[in-house]
């Protein structure tokens, strides 16, 4: 079991920069491959970064040069550096964790992004 905690979002103009954090728990942190998702209002959930346990990054392509993704297992957190922040990136972000057959999902944070 692994229990996920975000933290981070707001409001921001666009332009501005936000960096969400994910607290995990419960588990051995850095057995999981972690992952930012987000669902915008009548869209399906998308992922926007994830990092594996190895340290391998991927990113939507909508959000590639502007998102960082990046893992502290001593801490056992992962964090999302958003700039350059647009309007449709406005949207619930979620942490997620996964390992084979298991996967685990934060209550999710909204981010605003104002024009």
């Amino acid at each position: 079991q692994v229990q996920l905690v975000e933290s981070g979002g707001g409001l921001v103009q666009s332009g501005g920069s936000l960096r969400l954090s994910c607290a995990a728990s419960g588990s051995i942190f850095s057995r999981y491959n972690m992952g930012w998702y987000r669902q915008a209002p009548g869209k399906q959930r998308e992922l926007v970064a994830r990092i594996t346990r190895g340290g391998i990054t991927n990113y939507a392509d909508s959000v590639k040069g502007r998102f960082t993704i990046s893992r502290d297992n001593a801490k056992n957190t992962v964090a999302l550096q958003m700039n350059s922040l647009k309007p449709e990136d406005t949207a619930v972000y979620y942490c997620n964790a996964d390992l084979v057959l298991s996967e685990y999902w934060g209550q999710g944070i909204q981010v605003t992004v104002s024009s």
